[in-house]
């Protein structure tokens, strides 16, 4: 047997060397910035297929771009939903609730109330849209970015601060992250820190959900960058294989911590396109257009609810803020990307569009913006009666070993017992509550 050429003038130096790719973002820090390569068709130029329609006739608006609200703040076009003026009022106050929570959370964070804190600024529309768009017993499976759910459910966002400063009143016992909640009673599955996970589950609750004949279906959102875990790909073929009712959401918002969409596998199509191999429902969003998400959301939960299956949705979007308290983007990006981002904000446009509707007005929006500052102001010093993070033990000492057991088991008996013997030595005026 021949043996193969040790270098690259071996027998196929007639050929030029392989270079590896590696995806570069289009502007980086002190970059102009100008988004003319990006494809925005016109608002209303997407047609909208029948919820029972063939997978694949969804297939071609996986490339173009679903929008509702126009130049001119007008919904046109056959994806608008049609909402009463009542109805994008609470829309609205959710979101611009969801905007003030994050700005205090993120102060508390800077005051060292908390250890972290992650903001989804810009990217408002894709869970309060998604979750108006949704029954309130659908489960959901969200990723770290979607307190929107949780406040448009009508969970108390006192509890919210409560877990995100770990206090003696967090519902979790301190056991999470913050910003890691967790409500049964308001149908959203515990986040996780290992991204991606949410998506097997929601498939799996999916299926037991159509096994038992029941009406609720799933959904759950990643990130793009999450997109590329394995977990990704083996939640849409149990997905298709079995018809699930579920909503898979890519919240595409352009970077992942500090690498940019395309180490996700933008520069080669969009993710919405990922639905065309599995042969599922898809569709490419614009994710800073409330209405556009809530029709898109709405047309897949009717189709999942109808037996149409799995839907996979791509809100394209843009991450305003950093990827947490913990990052500093502009180490990495263009700092006008922002101010340039050719979609706008999604609060601004459903507020453009509701004085355009002559159902809202600027001084109507600043008299809201106001009241929910206080609003949030007022929950975060109830919260603060609880303690803040690192100070104090905020929970007995006992239930760290609670909770993962019906009946604790013996090796878990013993450690407890330890533990507290060795605490009451190093802190002999410590009493147990």
């Amino acid at each position: 047997m021949a043996n193969g050429p040790t270098s690259a003038e071996g027998a196929r130096g007639n050929l030029p060397p392989l270079s590896l790719h590696v995806p570069e973002p289009h502007f980086r820090p002190g970059d102009p910035v100008d988004y003319s390569w990006l494809d925005i068709p016109p608002a209303g130029a997407e047609p909208r297929p029948d919820e029972a329609c063939d997978a694949a006739e969804t297939h071609p608006l996986c490339l173009g771009l679903v929008r509702v609200l126009d130049e001119n703040h007008q919904a046109v076009g056959a994806w608008d939903p049609g909402l009463d003026p009542e109805t994008l009022r609470r829309m609205l106050r959710v979101m611009a609730l969801t905007r003030a929570f994050d700005d205090r959370m993120y102060r508390g964070q800077r005051q060292g109330k908390t250890s972290f804190y992650m903001k989804c600024t810009g990217e408002e529309a894709t869970s309060v849209a998604s979750a108006f768009a949704l029954a309130d017993d659908d489960m959901v499976f969200p990723s770290y970015r979607q307190q929107g759910i949780l406040i448009a459910r009508g969970y108390p966002i006192v509890e919210m601060i409560n877990q995100i400063y770990s206090n003696r009143a967090d519902k979790l016992k301190g056991r999470q992250l913050p910003i890691m909640y967790s409500s049964a009673e308001h149908n959203f599955f515990t986040i996780s820190g290992n991204l991606a996970t949410q998506y097997p589950q929601a498939a799996g609750w999916a299926m037991a959900s159509a096994i038992k004949g029941d009406t609720r279906i799933a959904a759950s959102w990643v990130g793009e960058g999450s997109s590329s875990e394995g977990d990704f790909h083996a939640a849409l073929t149990f997905a298709a294989v079995y018809n699930a009712p579920v909503i898979y959401n890519v919240v595409n918002n352009q970077w992942a911590i500090s690498s940019f969409s395309g180490f996700a596998g933008a520069e080669r199509t969009t993710f919405a396109a990922r639905a065309v191999g599995y042969g599922v429902a898809g569709l490419r969003v614009d994710g800073n257009d409330p209405l556009a998400v809530y029709a898109a959301v709405r047309w897949a939960a009717n189709r999942a609810r109808s037996g149409g299956g799995p839907t996979l949705i791509e809100h394209f979007t843009y991450r305003a803020e950093g990827h947490s308290t913990s990052d500093d983007p502009s180490q990495y990006r263009s700092a006008h990307e922002r101010e340039e981002w050719p979609l706008g904000d999604p609060i601004m446009r459903l507020k453009r569009h509701l004085i355009a509707l002559g159902e809202w007005s600027v001084e109507q929006h600043q008299a809201m913006d106001a009241e929910l500052i206080e609003q949030v102001k007022a929950a975060t010093k109830e919260a603060e009666k609880n303690g803040v993070l690192g100070h104090g033990l905020h929970h007995p000492f006992h239930t760290m070993f609670e909770d993962v057991f019906e009946e604790l088991p013996w090796h878990l008996t013993e450690q407890s017992e330890q533990a507290m013997r060795e605490r009451r030595i190093k802190w002999p005026e410590w009493k147990e509550s």
